[in-house]
């Protein structure tokens, strides 16, 4: 099993360029399985644990899938339904896939996925929204087993209790070739979302109102291929800049989007950081003396949650008393107890997290939980005194492409090695 070494203290200084986002990979590829012609081409696909995974899934269901050199080419009709348990186990997203093979096929049956274990991620807001479609859906051994009515899944009004990106994706999915206009409210707003329906768009469908709290989409027949580029992983270069804000770095994150990042901008500049937006570059400098800023997790635009245990891990050497509220998920400061083996000093009280800074952290073996989890652990090491040792990054390479080399390049010193 791959683990990392790492020996803290250098500055994290120069140029990385932004990969393309996973969390908006993973539901385009699952469009692969709408097409009735054509090929979905997706380039600045991110080479990841996660992407593989997905196209692996795909390839079960009877779609030619493939990437090299960072693109991504689907096509073909799927010619089965069953996600199987052996794939769906090592990645949450794959439940992206019921919408489209239900919509598609009329039929699908999911294994419940696994992933990343940061709280229970409830698949209901998923089920209940194919189901306001006409979709029978049954929980049987671990799968779930849907189908639609024989006429197909029929546009409906769907308003979400609570935000869910991953529903809002698989509703739209599966909208898209419904019979009729389906109108979802409530919904997610992130960049994502955004994405995925400006390529459904260029594949055909007909869909208004996606980064707004109401999208509506009306059903079309058929689905075409189409060229389309995924958008730059905010959560990749908002973890880099805080890399380089805790060891007082200069660095210049290029091919990224700062109008994704505009909650983590805010909180880094009141924490005394240089934070500068040239087009399509952020510009990053920091000396190292970082304020003590409370931020509490929301659904976009606000403070994404997928960088909570990065910013925490920066409010650990602030020069005071720091407040961390998660509102998301019930179970992500599994980072914690990892962070106070480094010296860090954080008490929970239920989902909230107080930070008391510390003047620096020490090196020490580390063991990560889950995808950001390990990126904080990996950003705690930049920072500290000494060596640390960090094991089970295959949580990483979920979710981070290329992270050593895009380290190293920047004068980190990293290692990558087998225990």
């Amino acid at each position: 099993m791959d683990s990392l070494k790492i020996i803290g203290g250098n500055p994290i200084k120069g140029q990385i360029k932004i990969s393309g986002a996973k969390n908006a990979a993973l539901p385009l590829m699952a469009c692969g399985l709408l097409l009735n012609q054509g090929t979905l081409k997706l380039s600045s696909m991110p080479n990841l644990a996660d992407t593989k995974f997905m196209c692996l899934l795909l390839k079960s269901l009877g779609i030619k899938a493939d990437i090299k050199n960072n693109v991504a080419c689907f096509k073909g009709e799927p010619t089965g339904y069953i996600a199987q348990y052996d794939i769906v186990r090592k990645m949450r997203a794959s439940i992206l896939v019921l919408g489209p093979l239900l919509t598609r096929l009329g039929v699908a049956k999911v294994s419940l996925p696994g992933g990343c274990s940061i709280g229970t991620r409830p698949v209901d807001l998923h089920i209940n929204a194919l189901e306001k479609m006409g979709a029978k859906i049954e929980l049987a051994n671990g799968y779930i087993e849907a189908r639609a009515p024989k006429e197909g899944l029929i546009g409906s009004e769907i308003y979400f209790p609570k935000i869910s990106v991953g529903a809002a994706e698989n509703t739209i999915m599966a909208a898209s070739l419904a019979r009729g206009r389906t109108k979802i409210i409530n919904a997610a707003k992130e960049p994502e979302i955004i994405d995925l329906a400006k390529c459904l768009i260029s594949m055909g469908a007909e869909i208004s109102g996606a980064g707004t709290d109401e999208i509506t989409i009306n059903g079309v027949e058929k689905l075409s291929g189409c060229d389309h580029m995924v958008i730059p992983d905010r959560i990749e270069a908002g973890s880099f800049a805080i890399a380089a804000s805790i060891t007082g770095g200069e660095l210049e994150l290029i091919e990224c989007d700062p109008m994704h990042l505009l909650s983590l901008s805010k909180l880094l500049i009141n924490a005394g950081v240089n934070w500068e937006n040239t087009g399509k570059t952020i510009k990053i400098s920091s000396d190292g003396n970082i304020k003590p800023i409370s931020v509490e997790t929301s659904e976009y635009p606000g403070f994404p949650t997928d960088l909570q245990a990065q910013f925490m891990t920066l409010m650990t050497i602030a020069k005071g008393n720091s407040k961390i509220v998660e509102t998301i998920f019930e179970n992500r400061f599994m980072h914690v107890p990892e962070l106070t083996r480094m010296g860090a000093k954080i008490s929970l009280e239920g989902g909230i997290a107080n930070v008391v800074g510390v003047n620096d952290l020490n090196g020490a073996r580390l063991m990560a939980t889950d995808l950001r989890a390990s990126i904080s652990l990996v950003i705690a090491a930049l920072k500290a005194k000494g060596e640390s040792i960090i094991s089970r990054i295959y949580h990483l390479d979920r979710g981070y492409e290329n992270i050593e080399k895009k380290l190293i390049n920047c004068g980190a010193n990293i290692q990558r090695f087998k225990e």
